[in-house]
């Protein structure tokens, strides 16, 4: 889940306001909407526009926080677009530090949040340096991991190498967002050349019956998420189809493959989803009750957690 694609209409309103503008939020679900990729793309530049400076953030993850814990949520882990910040010559040292004291006392209310530092992937392997060399100054140990998003169809992966082996020095976790779009070879290369522990999406190893193998076999998590997947085209274009719906998502056969799913929205404020939404488009997907229960656990189990952390927080007694 990223952090920017969390803003709900009523907070950009406010961020506008914050900035001199006036928007309503018909405005904003005017914007909310997009046809493909690259539309929402255009979209997250948008919204992020509004994000200047560290009490913006300390804004949009105070509603976030609120928008978790009347979901039940306990724990998340939140991308956050470190090279976006980067790139508008903003301070991620004073930009975190905002985030952190605003939702430290969401801590007492039952909610833990964690965050991974995003680099964009079409802004190249020395931007996306700097994005791992911000998380060393932070140095926080909320920071678990560092990954990659943004448009996976530019760059090649052998590029970042090196930033993933600076990241792992650091003792960062790595993931990237890979088979979205792009096809399974764009997941293979993230494993093989990147060495990441999950992958975002993942959704074009349907494609390549080996790749599902190997995923099952060596435990790689695939973070899926299905309204995103709808509204980007990313299914549609993973199944050659001009469109596609939530019925026809790959997720139960890459589950019942042996494949570990962690159930995400991604940007939910951007794609009107919530995470408990993506658990009823599961279940109309076909997963019965302890295959979403099975599903719920893996969240748990692939988090970037210690193991005494993540048996904590399953036996968190929810009021």
């Amino acid at each position: 889940m990223h952090l920017e694609g969390s803003i709900q209409p009523a907070t950009v309103c406010a961020l506008t306001a914050r900035h001199g503008s006036q928007l309503t939020e018909a405005d904003v679900h005017h914007r909310y909407a997009y046809n493909n990729f690259s539309e929402f793309i255009e979209s997250f530049k948008w919204v992020t526009s509004y994000l200047r400076e560290p009490q913006d953030y300390a804004l949009i993850v105070t509603a976030l926080a609120e928008h978790l814990l009347a979901q039940n949520v306990i724990y998340a882990e939140v991308t956050l677009s470190i090279g976006v910040m980067l790139l508008r010559k903003q301070q991620p040292e004073a930009n975190f530090e905002a985030l952190l004291r605003a939702s430290e006392p969401f801590e007492k209310r039952g909610l833990r949040l964690n965050w991974i530092f995003d680099a964009a992937r079409q802004f190249g392997g020395e931007a996306a340096m700097q994005v791992v060399e911000a998380a060393r100054r932070c140095n926080s140990k909320a920071i678990v991991a560092f990954g990659i998003g943004g448009d996976e169809l530019r760059v090649a992966t052998e590029e970042f190498r090196p930033v993933y082996d600076q990241a792992a020095e650091f003792g960062l976790h790595k993931l990237i967002h890979a088979g979205e779009v792009g096809g399974p070879e764009k997941i293979r290369e993230a494993i093989e050349l990147l060495g990441v522990e999950r992958i975002g999406h993942g959704i074009a190893a349907i494609n390549d019956t080996a790749l599902m193998d190997l995923l099952a076999e060596r435990r790689i998590p695939l973070e899926i998420c299905p309204v995103s997947n709808i509204c980007t085209g990313a299914l549609a274009r993973q199944l050659h189809q001009d469109s596609a719906s939530i019925e026809e998502h790959p997720l139960p056969r890459l589950f019942r493959h042996g494949i570990p799913v962690v159930l995400s929205t991604d940007d939910p404020a951007m794609f009107h989803t919530t995470l408990l939404s993506e658990y009823e488009n599961a279940a109309r997907m076909g997963l019965s009750e302890p295959e979403l229960l099975h599903l719920a656990a893996m969240s748990f189990e692939h988090a970037f957690l210690s193991e005494e952390e993540k048996i904590s927080l399953m036996r968190f007694p929810k009021s």
